[in-house]
């Protein structure tokens, strides 16, 4: 069975971290970590949208359930503190014990 049959909340405290230009996204950089970030929020909701429709269930990794799905275009793409990006394909949406969910661009599903 692929999408997630049951009602989840989007976790809004995740959400300025995968957009670009925001202070959340800027502070990864500057700490030496490279920043997943989304097209734009249209994108990052219209892959939350058909993740939650149609996503896969990769298990539990890391006390999160997570779902995902790979797209034909980019859905965003990784930034590295040294500024070179590469494209991303990947979404995935973690889900917490609570039933609330963020969803992020990558390279590929998480591993546990």
């Amino acid at each position: 069975m692929n999408g997630i049959a049951r009602q989840i909340t989007l976790d809004r405290r995740h959400i300025a971290k995968h957009l670009p230009n925001t202070l959340q996204s800027q502070r990864l950089l500057k700490l030496g970590r490279a920043a997943h970030i989304f097209i734009d929020e249209d994108t990052m909701n219209r892959v939350a949208q058909a993740i939650i429709e149609q996503g896969e269930y990769n298990g539990k990794i890391r006390n999160y359930e997570r779902y995902g799905l790979f797209f034909t275009e980019p859905i965003g793409y990784r930034i590295s503190a040294d500024g070179s990006t590469i494209p991303l394909f990947y979404g995935e949406v973690k889900i917490d014990a609570d039933n609330r969910y963020h969803v992020i661009p990558r390279t590929k599903p998480s591993e546990g």
